[in-house]
């Protein structure tokens, strides 16, 4: 089946600033960009952190405040402190950045967003070197597919090439990405792989099933196994 990489939605077209940009310059940076952050790279291009509005904010938090450290501040408070009084991206930046692989499956850099709670992630080469940038608007646009490049990707990929179905036995039809799969198959279990195969597809937003089978193989599938070979991993997650 097709899948998806990070490659296929990034930005590449992509704002940064070196570890010597000064606020001030940041600022105008994201401001004129309409963006939340950039990464930080240095001479070589790799990325060596983040900086974002969050970063740039406690200068905001603490205007006339003298810096000098107290001795009951919280740990957190106290570095907010010193981020204010910084003055280059170098000490403005969160560090060290998170960042992800152009060949990362897009499912995989949606759970890298999420356990991290951040809302985009830098895309890097081999070396460390910035290619792009990932955010969750991009992720999302694996839903803007075509109904009918959908339909060609379960028919061929799915029932055809998988699951070695005559596409005559199943028909597919999408409308606004949710697919209702109907017919009727040899195999109670071939059904629900027809399912779970389907859902799986990028753009798929729901399946509909109205599969119908001829032989219940569900409790010698459960004792003996998952027969089915080259199907079933596909099933399996990945380890990105």
């Amino acid at each position: 089946m097709t899948q998806w990489l990070v490659r296929d939605v990034m930005t590449r077209d992509v704002l940064s600033v070196t570890l010597g940009t000064s606020y001030r310059e940041i600022v105008d940076a994201l401001v004129n960009r309409k963006v939340s952050a950039a990464p930080v790279v240095d001479d070589d291009g790799r990325v060596v952190g983040v900086v974002s509005e969050a970063d740039l904010l406690h200068k905001v938090e603490f205007v006339g405040d003298e810096q000098h450290r107290r001795i009951f501040e919280r740990p957190s408070r106290r570095f907010a402190r010193d981020k204010a009084h910084a003055v280059v991206a170098e000490d403005l930046m969160t560090s060290p950045a998170i960042t992800v692989r152009p060949e990362m499956s897009v499912v995989a850099a949606a759970r890298r967003l999420e356990a991290e709670r951040v809302k985009r992630l830098p895309v890097v080469d081999a070396d460390g070197r910035l290619v792009g940038l990932v955010s969750r608007r991009d992720l999302l646009r694996m839903h803007l597919r075509p109904d009918s490049e959908i339909r060609d990707d379960i028919v061929d990929n799915v029932l055809r090439r998988a699951l070695w179905i005559d596409p005559v036995a199943v028909q597919v039809d999408v409308a606004n990405g949710v697919v209702t799969v109907a017919g009727r198959v040899e195999r109670r279990s071939t059904a629900g792989l027809v399912v779970r195969l389907t859902a799986s597809v990028p753009g798929v937003v729901d399946v509909v099933d109205q599969l119908g089978w001829d032989y219940d193989d569900s409790e010698l599938a459960h004792s003996k196994g998952y027969p089915f070979g080259s199907a079933e991993r596909l099933l399996r997650p990945s380890k990105d």
